[in-house]
């Protein structure tokens, strides 16, 4: 195993994690899934992390998609398990206890697009394109895609983009609301920085409850997804954070959360 494929740093309570396979633009091995879900579970249980960047080694791609010389190989029963490990990973990203942002800085194909759609939030270089070209190889996308792209993007216009494979620029994906920013290369990752540090400073235990409260109200209905928010909205109430907050509040200070 080669754990120079995954780099992981942290500094303060947001951490870094990179895909480091740039002559390869990054393509996803089974060794760089096994690392990257590696890294992301010994972050899970860190009280002290705020938020998480997803980026890559390299300017031209974020991730070119599975590696398809693996993927050539792979007889029925092992597509399904490649499948399902492509899905854990994603399922992993999407539930982790923190915001997730993706710094997408190139191309985000395949597997790369399916990546970088498991994260929370996505900011684009204005050179970064999205593209899920996996039906012109006789296959379709197996890392969740096919779920969540309707999800973000609605019905029509993620066929549109599977059934074409449509290359996406960033300022394509930024209308139709699959990035949130796009920024110059130079800026992808002051940008992502910035919004992770903005996020560090809120009431952590809040962030937590609002990520829960829309993750599982997706799949509810509106009355059960209104239930929970109350359940988590009334929880937050037997914290300190909560007197923290509403006490700086009135006091016109900053507060200071410690997550308790």
């Amino acid at each position: 195993m080669n754990p120079s494929l995954i780099l992981c740093e942290q500094v303060g309570g947001v951490a870094m994690i990179r895909l480091n396979r740039p002559d390869e633009r990054n393509a996803l091995s089974r060794q760089m899934l096994q690392r990257l879900s590696e890294n992301f579970k010994k972050l899970e249980d860190d009280d002290d992390l705020r938020a998480v960047i997803l980026t890559a080694a390299g300017e031209t791609a974020f991730c070119s998609g599975s590696d398809i010389g693996e993927l050539a190989k792979l007889s029925e029963s092992e597509a399904r398990e490649a499948s399902v490990r492509g899905q854990k990973l994603c399922d992993q990203i999407e539930a982790f206890p923190v915001p997730v942002i993706a710094a997408i800085n190139g191309s985000a194909a395949g597997g790369g697009c399916e990546l970088a759609l498991a994260c929370d939030l996505r900011i684009a270089s204005s050179g970064a394109t999205f593209t899920l070209p996996k039906t012109q190889p006789g296959i379709i996308p197996g890392y969740g895609v096919t779920q969540r792209l309707p999800r973000e993007v609605g019905q029509a216009r993620a066929l549109e983009i599977m059934l074409t494979g449509k290359t996406l620029t960033a300022d394509e994906a930024f209308k139709i609301g699959l990035v949130n920013r796009v920024v110059t290369p130079a800026d992808l990752l002051p940008e992502a920085k910035s919004l992770a540090s903005e996020i560090s400073q809120l009431a952590p235990l809040a962030i937590r409850a609002c990520l829960k409260a829309v993750r599982l109200g997706l799949d509810l209905s509106l009355e059960d997804g209104l239930a929970l928010e109350t359940e988590l909205f009334a929880a937050l109430f037997a914290t300190e954070d909560v007197r923290e907050g509403t006490r700086a509040f009135l006091e016109k200070r900053s507060p200071v959360f410690k997550g308790k």
